[in-house]
């Protein structure tokens, strides 16, 4: 099994360029777990997409940014891979489950393709719907833990709001893969509650070190290789970007700068990500026009 750091991942084309890149690329980490991402040629913001099978059921963890299938066919690849994998390992009756790490427009904007297809339940995406389905107590949320059996294979998911009311993060201890999707990864690191999302790193730290951890695999990359220095948003070509897994130490890291920063505003930037909690003035104005200069430009 390799490392998925030595993953190399399509990283978008000049805007003027006449090179081409696949709309998803697909990645089987293993014989049970898949990772895809969609391309910066159908969206810049380019989403990690995970699907993990068990022996009851798949679970496909966010659908990206593109609705229309024609640009970004979601379903078409799904069905292709749970199709090769029942091939493998015949079973009638194979369940598919659509859920999300948040209900940000970037990760749930396939869920449509979805609609009718046999043997699938695609999870609401309303904070009150999801803690519902995973089985999360109103009373005990976001503290709780809560198992995802997927049929020998049992998943953990944490409440993880901050960046997103109805954020959830999923722990596999088949790959050891903490699934953070926006709250943790090489990138911006979006608040939308500061409390909460300090909450919830605290959470995951402490969580960490009662579990075996290999990997923290967000759902984007934005820094670049350098430290300190992301891609602006909006790039569509990032030749240059850093390796999509985190370790427990950078996710340790992420919360003691998160504590360091207090909630004050602006764009902190550290070595392996930025803490992003509502700039103002013209430091608001500069991100702009950086990401405004970069779309111009086909970076």
């Amino acid at each position: 099994m390799a490392s998925p750091l030595d993953l190399h991942w399509n990283h978008g084309v000049r805007r003027w360029s006449s090179a081409t890149e696949p709309p998803i690329q697909v990645h089987a980490y293993d014989e049970r777990t898949v990772i895809l991402r969609q391309s910066k040629s159908t969206n810049y913001e380019a989403p990690f997409i995970y699907l993990l099978f068990g022996a009851d059921r798949a679970l496909l963890l966010d659908t990206g940014a593109t609705a229309d299938p024609a640009v970004f066919p979601l379903r078409a690849t799904v069905d292709e891979l749970i199709t090769n994998w029942l091939q493998q390992h015949p079973r009638d009756g194979y369940e598919l489950v659509v859920a999300h790490t948040h209900s940000h427009g970037d990760h749930v904007a396939a869920d449509a393709q979805f609609t009718g297809r046999p043997d699938t339940l695609v999870v609401a995406k309303e904070p009150e719907a999801v803690r519902h389905f995973f089985g999360f107590d109103d009373t005990r949320w976001p503290d709780q833990e809560v198992e995802v059996d997927l049929g020998d294979r049992v998943l953990r998911a944490l409440g993880a709001p901050g960046h997103h009311a109805a954020g959830v993060v999923f722990h596999d201890p088949a790959t050891g893969f903490l699934l953070t999707g926006d709250t943790v990864y090489p990138g911006r690191i979006y608040v939308a509650d500061y409390a909460q999302l300090v909450a919830t790193l605290n959470r995951l730290v402490a969580f960490c070190a009662a579990h075996k951890v290999t990997w923290v695999m967000g759902c984007h990359v934005e820094m670049t290789d350098r430290p300190y220095r992301d891609y602006p948003i909006g790039s569509t070509y990032q030749p240059r970007e850093r390796a999509l897994p985190m370790t427990v130490a950078q996710l340790t890291a992420l919360r003691d700068a998160a504590v360091q920063v207090d909630g004050r505003r602006g764009e902190h930037r550290f070595e392996d990500f930025i803490v992003f909690h509502e700039p103002a003035g013209w430091a608001a104005i500069l991100f702009r026009m950086r990401g405004f200069r970069a779309r111009m430009l086909g970076r």
